[in-house]
């Protein structure tokens, strides 16, 4: 019996000194390397921003020990850029850039505020020219400034004090040149890039990313962010293309089922993209709910205003309130006065076109007052007197076609049958209408 009680004994004496080891091995693993895989893909807007604001603060929540932002983008909108750019540069986290692809105009600007560049290698950077709206060349002073930032992410970013920038300027300015390379805005290929230092290493794919940065595939925990469906509808809502186009729908179909009886598609439609608009720019954190209660308060002072006899204060409001919900729900007030503005004109062609062209036509006659008062229905808006015809009198005028008669001891405005009378010719009441009144001359012979 002794002799069981001394084997349970250094049992238990064996675990309890062999528990602190297990903890510290398993405190080893919890303390693998954390890297956070982030994409940046299709174009740089607003929407992108919010995501990669959200994906940077959970990295910094979780303590990663690294980033890597996969991107594959032709560029986008360069304050959307600026934007990203800060979110990078605010962080305490490395940054690596892995061009997956492509990281042309504004992904170009990311990569280069990143600590360092990957390249696959069949990749591509630059081409980073400031366009505007119509495709042409942005103005001198914007090309200047964002020439000087590119240059400036160069130089503060990279290995041994930063980049060359003189890359960086021929990539944003066509009228600079760099030996060895064509004119134009300068795109530089993987083996390009890593030979004049813009890039530190090609790889393949994320894992020769993670192993180039000295981290074993066993020893680190990748974390690959994901854009929810929430956040892709901020993104596609949010560009400045969909905008226009979004407000457009909802103003035509509001406009549309006020004119219409009952509530059908045009008000579905309407009120959709305006929801549509408000719940892309919420969700990338732009828009608050006092935005959407404007923009519906003023909805339904429109209504209002629509069974108030004229046009006053309940129209004036409701319009107020609404531009001024879309204004605080947008990001950019360049961006919402251009929407307004190609809605405006939008809205006003389309209305003419439904209304004069196709009013009478389908599911549109709804939308224009089919009923006309005519005689035979008894609209008359002055009473006619039958008892005129066959009168006959004596132009006062001359008639040339219309003039004064009298008839019946009674002045008369008359008209003739389209031939000129002479004054004081005989007449004869033929036909009356309302207020109108045909005379015929009467001949000698008759």
């Amino acid at each position: 019996m002794n002799k069981w009680l001394k084997v349970a004994f250094v049992s238990y004496l064996l675990v309890f000194l062999l528990l602190p080891l297990q903890m510290i091995v398993k405190a080893d693993d919890t303390n693998d390397a954390m890297v956070y895989v982030i994409p940046v893909e299709q174009t740089v807007e607003r929407g992108l921003e919010a995501f990669l604001e959200r994906s940077f603060k959970e990295a910094a929540e979780e303590n990663a020990d690294h980033i890597i932002l996969d991107i594959h983008t032709p560029g986008g909108a360069v304050d959307a850029a600026g934007n990203i750019a800060n979110i990078m540069n605010n962080t305490t986290i490395p940054v690596t850039a892995f061009i997956n692809s492509e990281a042309i105009s504004a992904g170009a600007y990311i990569a280069l505020n990143a600590d360092q560049i990957v390249m696959v290698p069949n990749g591509q950077m630059g081409s980073a020219g400031v366009i505007d709206g119509s495709g042409n060349a942005a103005e001198e002073k914007v090309q200047s400034l964002w020439i000087s930032r590119m240059k400036t992410a160069a130089e503060e970013n990279g290995p041994d004090g930063g980049r060359d920038p003189a890359y960086a300027e021929a990539m944003s300015n066509a009228d600079f040149d760099v030996e060895g390379f064509p004119s134009g805005y300068l795109t530089l290929n993987a083996e390009q890039a890593l030979e004049v230092g813009y890039a530190d290493a090609i790889e393949r794919n994320v894992d020769g990313v993670i192993n180039f940065l000295g981290y074993q595939s066993d020893e680190v925990n990748i974390v690959h962010s994901e854009v929810s469906i929430a956040e892709q509808i901020a993104r596609f809502v949010t560009n400045p293309i969909v905008i226009p186009i979004l407000l457009s729908i909802g103003s035509l179909g509001l406009i549309m089922e006020l004119y219409s009886p009952g509530f059908g598609v045009p008000g579905f439609m309407g009120i959709s993209a305006l929801l549509l608009f408000f719940f892309g720019h919420m969700v990338a954190g732009f828009a608050g709910w006092e935005s959407l209660i404007l923009v519906v308060v003023g909805i339904v002072l429109l209504g209002v205003e629509m069974v108030a006899p004229g046009f006053g204060i309940f129209g004036i409001l409701g319009i107020g309130l609404i531009i001024g919900g879309l204004f605080m729900a947008s990001f950019s007030t360049t961006v919402m006065v251009i929407s307004v503005a190609i809605t405006l004109v939008v809205t006003i062609a389309a209305a003419i076109i439904l209304f004069v062209f196709f009013g009478n036509r389908g599911p549109w006659k709804k939308l224009v007052l089919q009923a006309q008062t005519t005689s035979e229905e008894g609209y008359l808006s002055t009473e006619t007197d039958q008892g005129l015809i066959g009168q006959t009198g004596k132009a006062l005028s001359d008639l040339r076609p219309a003039g004064i008669a009298l008839i019946n001891d009674r002045r008369l405005d008359v008209v003739s049958e389209g031939s000129y009378i002479g004054r004081g010719s005989m007449l004869k009441v033929v036909y009356t209408s309302g207020s109108r009144v045909v005379v015929r001359e009467i001949e000698q012979n008759d």
